[in-house]
Formats: C-alpha cells, sequence, structure tokens
C-alpha cells in the first residue's frame, strides 16, 4: 500500500497558476511552481549564450541542447498560464526570459498605477458590505481578498480594523450575535479566525431554527388542510356563532364550553 501511495504521489501534477491580473500574487505563484520543478535558474539567468569555439565539445553542447529543452518547457507553462490576448503584444517571444521580463515590465505597475489601484481597493474596502442571504464562509473570503490585494499594493491593515469592519457590514440578522462578541470578547485581541468561527456557529444555530420553523409550518398547514376537509372549521365556528363566542377562550354558557370540547375531540 506505502509503495502504491508513493507512486501515485509521483503523478500528481501541480496546477499552472493563471494570470488573473494580478501580477504580484501570480509571480508568487509562477516562482513557486517553477522552483518546484528545479527550473526558475533559467528565469533568473536565461540561457547562457554559446561561447565560440565550442561547437566540438559534446559535453558542453549536451548542456546547451539541455537548457533550450528546459527553455521550451518553461515557455509551453508561461504560454497556458497567459491568455493568448496578452502573448500577442509580447515581441520577442524566441526565449522564456524576455517572456517574463516583459510581463513584469507590463503589469508589475509603476508607483502612479499602484496608487491608483490601491484607491480603488479603499473604496471597494469602504463600500463592501454582506449581501442578504449570502453565507458567512462567501462573505469573509470576499472582503479577505479585497484586503490581500491592497497588502500586494502596500497597504496594510491592522487585524482588528478588519474585525471591526466585518462587525459593521453584516446583515441585520447577525445584530444580536455582534452584540453578543462585542459584550463577551476584547474586540482589539478578537482574531479573524475566532470571529469567523463564533459566525459561522451562530450561522448554523439559525440554520437550524429556521428548518425547524419551517417544518412547524408544514404541519400546521396540512392539519388545517385536513380540518376544512373534514368540516370541522365550519363546525366549529357555527357553534361558536350561536353561542355569540368571539374567540376559542371566550366561553359565556357551558354550552359553548361543550361545543368547544366537541370539536376539540375531533381535532
Amino acid at each position: 500500500m506505502a509503495e502504491s501511495s508513493n507512486a501515485n504521489t509521483k503523478f500528481v501534477q501541480l496546477a499552472i497558476p493563471k494570470f488573473d491580473g494580478y501580477y504580484e500574487h501570480w509571480a508568487k505563484l509562477m516562482e513557486n511552481f517553477l522552483r518546484a520543478k528545479e527550473y526558475w535558474n533559467l528565469i533568473e539567468v536565461g540561457i547562457e549564450a554559446v561561447p565560440e569555439g565550442t561547437e566540438g565539445d559534446g559535453e558542453k553542447m549536451r548542456a546547451m541542447e539541455e537548457q533550450l529543452l528546459k527553455d521550451k518547457k518553461i515557455k509551453n507553462y508561461l504560454y497556458q498560464a497567459i491568455d493568448r490576448e496578452i502573448m500577442e503584444i509580447i515581441l520577442n517571444d524566441d526565449t522564456l526570459k524576455p517572456i517574463w521580463d516583459s510581463m513584469k515590465q507590463k503589469f508589475k505597475g509603476s508607483t502612479r498605477v499602484k496608487r491608483a489601484q490601491l484607491q480603488a481597493l479603499r473604496t471597494e474596502y469602504e463600500t463592501i458590505k454582506m449581501k442578504e442571504g449570502e453565507s458567512i464562509n462567501a462573505y469573509f473570503g470576499r472582503i479577505l481578498s479585497v484586503v490581500k490585494r491592497m497588502k500586494a499594493c502596500g497597504e496594510s491593515i491592522q487585524k482588528r480594523e478588519i474585525a471591526g469592519k466585518i462587525m459593521r457590514s453584516l446583515t441585520s440578522r447577525f445584530n444580536y450575535v455582534v452584540c453578543s462578541i462585542e459584550e463577551s470578547n476584547n474586540i482589539d485581541t478578537l482574531t479573524i479566525d475566532e470571529l469567523q468561527s463564533s459566525m459561522l456557529i451562530h450561522e448554523q444555530r439559525m440554520k437550524i431554527y429556521v428548518e425547524e420553523e419551517h417544518a412547524l409550518k408544514v404541519s400546521h398547514d396540512e392539519r388545517e388542510k385536513c380540518f376544512k376537509e373534514e368540516g370541522v372549521e365550519d363546525e366549529r365556528e357555527k357553534c361558536f356563532k350561536e353561542e355569540g363566542v368571539e374567540a376559542e377562550g371566550d366561553f359565556h354558557t357551558a354550552q359553548a364550553r361543550q361545543c368547544w370540547n366537541a370539536t376539540n375531540v375531533i381535532n
């Protein structure tokens, strides 16, 4: 079993990181990917030029051929990671290093570009709110994604500020939960993971409560339907009207109470 597991592990293929417009994040993923395959040195230094007079040196020629083969493999990874529209605007794609350097120059951006990106992210962070029906995990993922992109642009937000932002922007159904957390925890030391854990517990309790309420409503509706089909409601209303009873608990005569008890026996 152990040998079989090891054999399967050898064939696990690492996913090639797709470029999604955020260069810093993609570059880190791609670097880890290429380092895992021991190809990163070609990104750093590129292919070494063939010295003159080495055409007859079989060992050096084999080393050069190995470098060229690795270069083609890495270029193949880059072609899969980068969309065709972007590849078409990279003029020098003979080897991988010019492709990599061009991506860095085009998308890493200047200080001015980063400032514009950061301003847009700040606005998104300030206006982001939980949507009706959105789950806790989905909302935490959405807001933390914005925070990570802000960090990539050089903005650092303290964790207690993020926790406070999340609690302020939840939907009204979590108001009582937020009040409970604020009363029972020190907000300055509350971690985002602890906050998410608490919110998930309350969300699960609310789901159970809603499901139970729904089950009771369905049961009540079916019971009422059954009564109407049997004529129980009409008989009860007729009896109450004859005795002048306005509500089920309003009995002026012993006959009215007897009528009420009789219809309850039918139920």
